[in-house]
């Protein structure tokens, strides 16, 4: 070859390759993801906010059943985007078509989700719908679009049909008053959803896959520093708790996967992932948000363990002279009615922070509100998805309702579900399946 022709044949080449990048990189990273370039993540947020109002916003009280729902409407909506632009690995529908409008097919699969999750709210979901789908043309796309979202809804409907989460939360709970045995908290006289420890996953194998290992010993000394923490600092009317250690106490308060949901929002806006991205980041967040719920029950019942409140008014017989006894003691914010140990509230915040950090980096800085924030202090800045999820933690010591020891297991929980999650779940398509 001349060396004219040589170095025609190399720009020829660096050319060819400029001109077509799918070359040398992920089959279907460059040739599928145009399809969705230029898609707002909107889409994705309006109707994760959506799913909030249809669940009853601030009023409900079925976290688990929330969580739930959450993970359902997110996978409907990733999967209905990667069938139309292939680059992850897809949860529950089966095939593809890049000719339907993504919009159409995100809005379509969290609506019928939704609308048949509260088939009471249809009249309000039929407006977010119509909201949602105005502006975009009419013809075959918006129609393949429509359909493609009801299939992927039909998919991950299908998959949880029958697991049993529609069961009354309420039960009733046999008195004990064996030291260490969870009883019944004021003001709640039952305790809640014992049948969630046994919830078929969304990710994990089973629910005990990473059961925690036991609480310590009543009569340890762990178990009466860890007593001694919260009686102080978790009462009432603390004279050793911060001003500041209030605040977020209040502030974290709020149900996790509503708290963890604006979380992901919020640095979905302020990132402004793109669409597919978006939608992966949600589903995954709600994958583990769910699976926390789960084997945090599990541990819970499987342990059994009393909460601070009964802990604390029945210390005379713990068998620990390390601790007193307060028959008056009253925690800053009420116990939720079910065992101590390990708080879930823990688990959730650390397995949705590790989906995070895993996703877009941990030194991710935001900035939120909360629902139960002290109105003179609505918001908190955070540098990390790693503090955010400590604090929200230690809030469950602040407020009276957890041992450390136990938001300390939830953390290693939580850890442990959120990269199991992104470990085996959602994964790019060049990367194989375990």
């Amino acid at each position: 070859m001349k060396k004219t022709s040589f170095f025609a044949f190399i720009l020829a080449a660096v050319l060819f390759f400029a001109c077509n990048p799918s070359n040398g990189v992920n089959p279907g990273e460059n040739e599928k993801k145009p399809l969705l370039a230029g898609y707002s993540n909107q889409v994705i947020l309006d109707w994760n906010q959506m799913a909030f109002q249809a669940m009853g916003g601030t009023s409900y009280q079925h976290s688990l059943l929330a969580s739930r729902i959450n993970a359902m409407v997110h996978l409907a909506m990733h999967d209905a985007l990667n069938a139309i632009a292939p680059a992850y690995q897809t949860y529950a529908l089966k095939r593809s078509d890049t000719g339907a409008d993504p919009v159409a097919a995100a809005a379509t699969a969290a609506y019928e989700v939704l609308v048949n999750s509260f088939p009471d709210k249809k009249t309000s979901l039929d407006s977010a719908l119509t909201q949602s789908l105005k502006t975009l043309p009419t013809g075959e796309r918006l129609n393949r679009g429509k359909a493609l979202g009801k299939e992927a809804a039909t998919a991950i409907l299908s998959l949880r049909q029958n697991d049993g989460a529609q069961q009354d939360p309420i039960a009733a709970l046999t008195p004990s008053t064996q030291p260490g045995v969870y009883q019944t908290v004021q003001p709640f006289t039952f305790v809640f959803a014992p049948f969630w420890k046994d919830m078929k996953p969304f990710g994990l194998t089973k629910p005990d896959q990473f059961r925690v290992g036991p609480q310590p010993a009543l009569n340890s000394p762990a178990y009466a520093e860890a007593f001694q923490e919260v009686k102080e600092k978790g009462k009432k009317d603390s004279k050793t708790r911060s001003a500041e250690e209030t605040v977020y106490g209040m502030f974290w308060y709020e149900f996790s996967e509503i708290g963890w949901n604006r979380v992901t929002r919020t640095v979905a806006a302020d990132r402004k992932t793109d669409l597919l991205t978006t939608a992966r980041l949600f589903a995954l967040v709600n994958i583990a948000l769910a699976d926390s719920y789960t084997a945090g029950w599990d541990s819970k019942f499987h342990y059994n363990f009393w909460r601070p409140l009964t802990a604390i008014r029945a210390a005379e017989n713990d068998g620990n002279s390390k601790t007193a006894p307060d028959a008056t003691w009253e925690p800053l914010m009420p116990t939720p009615p079910v065992q101590d140990y390990p708080s879930t509230h823990s688990t959730l915040g650390k397995a949705a922070a590790t989906v995070l950090a895993q996703v877009l980096g941990d030194k991710t800085p935001f900035t939120m509100t909360s629902f139960t924030a002290d109105p003179a202090h609505p918001k908190r800045s955070f540098t990390s998805f790693s503090q955010a999820a400590q604090e929200n933690a230690d809030s469950r010591v602040m407020v009276g309702i957890h041992f450390r020891f136990s938001c300390d297991a939830g953390l290693d929980l939580g850890s442990k579900i959120g990269q199991w999650t992104v470990d085996n779940y959602l994964k790019p398509v060049s990367v194989s399946a375990k």
